[in-house]
């Protein structure tokens, strides 16, 4: 799943996209509101990260430009202990939920599962996604087959993850790179089909039933039958 965060203060952005990283989130960083909407421009992400006080155009009004072209994507705001106007105002934009500084990570994580699970094609109100005989714990991050636990890179782990939230939705070769692989890789072409290989041997050859589809000339799909 790919995130924006859009944070002016340099440490803070830094330090939550390591974190958000090792948590096998693919992750874009910028530091001003002009910047944010030049990624939101030509990215489709699943989750921002925004922060309301933020040089050239502030995370308010990112929001409104974003909402009134018609950009659903769910929306996190960062704000200060003694914004409750803007936290109101936020909410009134279309922003999705809102934290204020300085927060627990563990709580911001929170918050952005909730917003992929609203957002997921199959919403869910649960952390544990399961398909058949597959588990995948998208808190914990541990998958598995049946009673046996299977080991996954992070990318592995990323790609089933976005899977999972659309479990049977047709995704294109294109919009799996586009939802795992933040503007920081350049790697080859057929990056995707490599790790569905992967994927597959893990989780699939061994077990019953197939749960890894693939759709001639488009793409590939989780689901329990072809």
């Amino acid at each position: 799943m790919r995130i924006l965060i859009a944070e002016d203060e340099k440490d803070l952005n830094v330090l939550l996209k390591k974190r958000l990283e090792n948590q096998k989130y693919s992750v874009d960083a910028c530091c001003d509101g002009e910047e944010a909407l030049d990624y939101l421009a030509v990215t489709e992400y699943d989750a921002v990260v925004l922060d309301i006080m933020m040089p050239k155009i502030n995370g308010l009004q990112v929001l409104q430009k974003i909402r009134k072209e018609g950009t659903s994507t769910p929306v996190l705001l960062l704000t200060a202990k003694d914004s409750i106007e803007d936290r109101v105002t936020g909410l009134d934009l279309g922003a999705d939920d809102y934290l204020v500084k300085p927060f627990a990570f563990e709580e911001l994580l929170a918050r952005i599962r909730v917003m992929l699970r609203k957002s997921a094609a199959v919403e869910t109100n649960t952390n544990v996604v399961k398909i058949a005989n597959l588990t995948v714990d998208l808190n914990t991050h541990r998958v598995f087959r049946d009673e046996t636990e299977i080991e996954l890179s992070n990318k592995e782990f990323s790609i089933l993850r976005y899977m999972c939230m659309n479990k049977g939705v047709v995704l294109s070769r294109d919009k799996i790179e586009e939802h795992i692989w933040n503007y920081d890789y350049a790697g080859a072409s057929n990056v995707v089909d490599v790790y569905i290989r992967y994927l597959r041997r893990k989780i699939d050859d061994s077990y019953e039933p197939k749960l890894i589809h693939t759709i001639r000339g488009v793409g590939y799909v989780l689901r329990e039958s072809k």
